[in-house]
């Protein structure tokens, strides 16, 4: 069954240019024209995926993201016309999976679309899928992890980066090497996206987030996995 992707932009135009396009990539495509539609239609169709405009009638895409993260993990992509980077941060911040800055080629978002699905695929096919350390167990074939016995509720970017770093402990991944590996492309040197969301991580997952048990800074280096 192919993969239903949630369209949420008030220029009609071009969602339909880009409705047209990922279509034409075999994606199921639903659109919607303002936040308050856009929160309806993730409950009416559970969409594998979202592509979510920032500036929208009726609630903006900052709201639409904070509100979608209470309840689901949908992976998001955020677009925005803006270019500071207070507006990109703020969007991961909220639990945005990754972000395109407008204009851009309806080709590229198709691209990042199918990376996703293509790395949620790649961990849904092992079949050692439990993994287990320092108490902590993930299930790289449900995408859940526990810590303690209680599950944590994690986006799908976070769970990407866990599953690759619990997989290789003791292994140092520059904040590049995160990004062309957990986001599937170069993400033009923007390292403070891999921060964010190991960030996020440590606040879920540790008791004292400060002084973290699981994924730790190599200073100069980036992060790993604690060995033993």
């Amino acid at each position: 069954m192919s993969k239903k992707v949630l369209l949420v932009d008030d220029e009609k135009t071009l969602a339909k240019a880009l409705k047209f396009n990922l279509e034409k990539e075999g994606y199921q495509v639903d659109c919607a024209y303002d936040g308050e539609e856009a929160l309806a239609k993730v409950e009416e169709i559970s969409p594998d995926l979202i592509v979510l405009d920032l500036m929208l009638p009726k609630l903006d895409g900052f709201e639409v993201c904070q509100k979608v993260r209470r309840h689901h993990s949908i992976p998001i992509i955020m677009l925005t016309a803006k270019t500071e980077d207070i507006d990109k941060i703020l969007g991961l911040e909220l639990g945005a999976d990754d972000y395109m800055t407008k204009p851009f080629n309806p080709r590229e978002l198709a691209a990042r679309i199918k990376a996703i699905f293509r790395r949620s695929t790649a961990a849904n096919s092992g079949t050692g899928h439990m993994v287990e350390a320092h108490g902590l167990k993930v299930d790289l074939f449900r995408h859940k992890a526990w810590v303690g016995g209680d599950e944590v509720d994690l986006t799908a970017k976070e769970f990407a980066l866990l599953s690759l770093l619990i997989v290789n402990p003791g292994r140092v991944y520059s904040r590049e090497q995160l990004l062309k590996q957990v986001w599937g492309y170069d993400y033009y040197g923007d390292a403070r996206t891999v921060d964010v969301h190991i960030r996020h991580l440590r606040e879920k997952l540790e008791e004292d987030p400060g002084n973290p048990r699981f994924v730790v800074t190599v200073w100069g280096s980036g992060y790993k996995f604690r060995e033993g």
